[in-house]
């Protein structure tokens, strides 16, 4: 039994999780290794907004006895963003100590992509997850005056570093074989150089794969201009983030990317995510691309072990993307059932 915690959250998140659960259902039906049992959560900003809080008082230890937790989205206009994410996607990365965020972006049958010349895009941004830029230490002084300022510390340690830079040399061991690491030493004198020595370290120990480290403007640049001379890419926190960001992009569509958020050793639960945000304008409309949590449902068996299953869901959305059953952000007219339900169809006749 895989026991999976559902967080739909806010807006789209509700939606797009019902069809990621219905996909990650009739895929379970014809693996009889995999049994999974969903249970849903209603945390999030509307939770906030009714009890003070993002999620129930014991939520973290709710959470801790689930083999996985599956998020839609988190985020509402009436709820400051920093009130959303820091009380309950945060507290859950790090609590359950994951720190390596995996974010696979490549052109899936059936999508265009706004390059040109896109070719075969293939990129996955290993992000650290739990440190770096998006720390919790500083401080506001003199608020309200014309001398009001605001100090926010970023933390880098050696072991955060070391285990993250590993696991992107690591993947691009079963990929490729090409790292880049993102950095901005250039403008950045202490933590981006600190950044590049642990890197230039680490590849030491992985002569087989390729090494380069470029700054993060430049970068983000080159993956757009020339997205396929790329392989793994490791950042820090904020560039993992931002650069993903642009990948999603260049892939097709943010709708369609998904997330890991992961703790490598398996001591606690790893969450799975789109990484698209929860889109109020188009909430409970029925438009919203289901992709991203569909393939982040797919990472979620994956890691669990379940790789041929996972396999046979991204197989199953690709072709309904390509035959053309998709949603309007991609050029599409299908509403998010009419594509889920193109998946599930897939799925069955392809048994």
């Amino acid at each position: 039994m895989m026991r999976i915690a559902v967080i739909g959250g806010d807006g789209i998140g509700p939606e797009v999780t019902g069809a990621g659960m219905k996909v990650l259902e009739a895929a379970a039906t014809e693996d009889s290794a995999l049994d999974l049992e969903f249970t849903e959560f209603p945390w999030g900003c509307e939770h906030y907004l009714e009890h003070g809080r993002m999620m129930a008082e014991d939520g973290l230890e709710t959470l801790r006895g689930f083999d996985a937790i599956y998020l839609g989205a988190v985020g509402w206009p009436t709820v400051p963003d920093h009130v959303s994410l820091w009380n309950l996607l945060i507290p859950i990365r790090r609590t359950f100590d994951q720190y390596a965020n995996i974010r696979p972006a490549r052109l899936l049958r059936g999508v265009e992509s706004p390059l040109k010349n896109p070719g075969a895009l293939d990129v996955t941004v290993v992000r650290e997850n739990t440190e770096g830029e998006y720390s919790d230490s500083g401080g506001r002084l003199f608020t309200g005056t014309p001398n009001e300022l605001a100090i926010q510390d970023s933390v880098f340690t050696r072991r955060g570093l070391e285990r993250i830079i590993r696991h992107a040399f690591t993947l691009a061991g079963t990929r490729r074989g090409r790292v880049t690491g993102a950095t901005k030493s250039n403008g950045i004198s202490i933590t981006m150089p600190f950044f590049d020595e642990v890197f230039r370290e680490i590849a030491q120990e992985y002569p087989g794969v390729e090494a380069s480290l470029m700054h993060a403007d430049a970068l983000a640049a080159r993956l757009v201009l020339d997205p396929e001379g790329f392989d793994v890419v490791v950042g820090s926190n904020l560039l993992g983030d931002i650069l993903s960001e642009v990948t999603a992009a260049t892939a097709g569509a943010i709708g369609i990317a998904p997330s890991a958020n992961l703790n490598p050793a398996g001591e606690h639960p790893s969450l799975f995510e789109p990484i698209h945000g929860s889109a109020p304008d188009i909430a409970g409309r029925g438009v919203a691309n289901p992709a991203g949590a569909i393939w982040a449902g797919a990472m979620m068996l994956e890691h669990a072990g379940h790789e041929t299953t996972a396999a046979r869901i991204v197989e199953a959305l690709e072709a309904t993307l390509e035959s053309g059953v998709k949603t309007r952000d991609l050029g599409g007219e299908a509403t998010m059932d009419e594509v889920t339900d193109a998946v599930v169809e897939r799925l069955r006749n392809a048994v």
